[in-house]
């Protein structure tokens, strides 16, 4: 996975090209980035002083940029308040699952089912690179890798209006997808899900791909949930006891 993999899916996704300003793309492409593999933490503050001095511009393409990230619920700006990272709370990660997990078993039934061999193939190398990463303990460009895949997928099925929705949901679901790659373990479970999916579709099995699908969308929103305990667990203070009189 490279750089410019990472720009061209953010690029369609902000649908940057539509931009005038390239250096209000420019801008929301780096924190989207930053936001999406939490070099950029939830709840953290984004000072538009300090940005604008990164870009060397004045405050108004980083107010535009992160207004436009605000739209795709990554940024939160409230009145007389910093622009912050967006925390989305337990619900919000459910509800977002929920809806994610009936919208993969509906795209791995039809990829089963539309797929030519040729184009499973082509699913097959991408696994196969996606090994190498997960082996390699790579989980930045295992990541994109894993969102790459899964826009061929859609392409391949060839429903337009699946893809809307799931281009809709694509960037509040980004960031809690590379949160649960970043738990123990979590990239060696993806990389063997991967590879049980793409067999069952090589098998015609629409209903078996779609099972599994779902049983690893639940499997990663439970490693986001545990991840988030263990995070708001680790940010409380320590209360200090009273010594004893």
């Amino acid at each position: 996975m490279t750089d410019q993999d990472t720009h061209l899916v953010l690029e369609r996704l902000l649908r940057l090209r539509e931009r005038r300003e390239p250096l209000v793309a420019q801008i929301a492409e780096w924190v989207g980035a930053g936001i999406i593999e939490g070099r950029l933490e939830a709840g953290q503050d984004l000072n538009s002083v300090d940005l604008s001095r990164r870009f060397d511009t004045s405050r108004t393409p980083v107010r535009e940029a992160l207004m436009l990230l605000e739209q795709e619920g990554l940024v939160e700006m409230k009145a007389r308040r910093r622009p912050r990272v967006a925390a989305p709370s337990l619900q919000d990660i459910r509800d977002i699952y929920q809806v994610r997990k009936n919208l993969l078993a509906m795209l791995a039934g039809l990829l089963a089912d539309r797929a030519t061999d040729e184009e499973l193939g082509e699913l097959r190398t991408r696994v196969e690179r996606m090994r190498k990463l997960a082996d390699d303990g790579d989980v930045d460009a295992y990541f994109w890798s894993h969102v790459l895949l899964q826009e061929r997928m859609t392409e391949i099925v060839g429903n337009a209006t699946l893809k809307q929705i799931l281009d809709s949901l694509a960037l509040r679901t980004l960031m809690l997808r590379h949160l649960s790659l970043t738990r123990t373990g979590r990239l060696a479970y993806s990389i063997d899900d991967q590879e049980r999916l793409l067999q069952a579709c090589e098998e015609r099995d629409g209903e078996l791909a779609s099972a599994l699908i779902a049983g690893a969308t639940v499997r990663a929103q439970r490693a986001v949930e545990e991840q988030l305990e263990q995070d708001t667990a680790a940010r409380k203070p320590v209360r200090k006891r009273r010594a004893e009189s």
